[in-house]
C-alpha cells in the first residue's frame, strides 16, 4: 500500500439517490461497484474509509411525514432503508477484496455490528471500510448530520459529500447555465445563504470542530482518490477562505 493521502482518514457521505443509476426505484449493482471500485482506489492510496449512506433511493421519513404518517415512524423506517443500502455495499466492496464492517446505530446483530466508536477506530485501523448505517439511531436528525458526528467521533480528517454536481453553485447549474461554481466556501457562507449541501445541523457540526467538507461529483472516476490526496476537486467548504463569499472557480 502506497501513502500518497493528505487525509488519512475520511468519512464519505452517499446519498440514497447516488445508489438509484438510471432506476426508479431501489438499488443498482453497477452503481455500487463504481463506488466499491473507488473506495478500493482509495485505500490503495493509504486512506482510511467510512461510509455513511442515506435512504432517500427506498424510503424518505419527511415525504412520508407530508403525507400525514407521524414523522419519527417515517424516520425509523428510513433509518432501516440505509442498512439495505449498507449491506448493498458491503457486498460490492467485498467483490472487489475490500474487507468491510457494516456497524448500525439500531441494534440488529444478525446483519449488521452495534456502532461502538472504539471499535470503529480498530476497523479502520485493520484496513477495514466501517459503513455506519441506521443514521443516527435517533429520528429528526438527517443522515448528513450522522456523517458529520461520525466523522468527529473517529477522527476523520475530512467529510466527502458526494453528488450529482462537481462542487456548490450559487444556483441550480442544471436549469441555470450562469451559475458560478465555488472552489471555496467557508461553514458561516452555507448557513447564511442557505446552500442546500448539508443540513445546517451537519453544518454546524463541523464548523464547531473545525472539520472541512469536500462536495465533489460521485460519477466522475478517482474523485474519492483525487480529494484524499488533496488535489483540487469540487467545493472545498472550511474556517477560512481567501475571500469573502468563497472564491469562484
Amino acid at each position: 500500500m502506497t501513502d500518497r493521502a493528505r487525509y488519512h482518514r475520511i468519512v464519505l457521505k452517499l446519498s440514497g439517490e447516488a445508489l438509484l443509476g438510471s432506476r426508479q426505484y431501489g438499488v443498482d449493482p453497477a452503481v455500487c461497484q463504481f463506488i466499491a471500485h473507488q473506495v478500493q482506489a482509495a485505500q490503495a492510496a493509504g486512506v482510511e474509509v467510512a461510509i455513511v449512506v442515506g435512504g432517500g433511493n427506498i424510503f424518505r421519513g419527511l415525504a412520508a411525514a407530508a403525507r400525514g404518517m407521524e414523522r419519527a415512524t417515517g424516520d425509523y423506517i428510513g433509518m432501516l432503508a440505509t442498512v439495505m443500502n449498507g449491506l448493498a455495499l458491503q457486498d460490492a466492496l467485498e467483490h472487489v477484496n475490500v474487507p468491510t464492517r457494516v456497524m448500525s446505530a439500531i441494534a440488529m446483530n444478525e446483519v449488521a455490528e452495534p456502532y461502538i466508536r472504539r471499535r470503529a477506530v480498530r476497523h479502520l485501523e485493520k484496513g477495514r471500510v466501517a459503513l455506519f448505517v441506521a443514521g443516527t439511531g435517533n429520528p429528526y436528525f438527517t443522515t448528513d448530520t450522522a456523517a458529520a458526528l461520525r466523522a468527529v467521533e473517529i477522527g476523520a480528517q475530512v467529510l466527502l459529500k458526494a453528488t450529482k454536481v462537481d462542487g456548490v453553485y450559487d444556483a441550480d447549474p442544471v436549469t441555470n447555465p450562469t451559475a458560478r461554481r465555488y472552489a471555496q466556501l467557508q461553514y458561516a457562507d452555507l448557513l447564511r445563504d442557505q446552500l442546500k449541501v448539508l443540513d445546517a445541523a451537519a453544518v454546524s457540526l463541523c464548523m464547531e470542530n473545525d472539520l472541512p467538507i469536500v462536495v465533489f461529483d460521485l460519477n466522475q472516476p478517482d474523485n474519492i482518490t483525487r480529494v484524499a490526496i488533496g488535489e483540487p476537486v469540487g467545493t472545498l467548504i472550511s474556517g477560512a477562505t481567501s475571500a469573502v463569499g468563497g472564491v469562484p472557480a
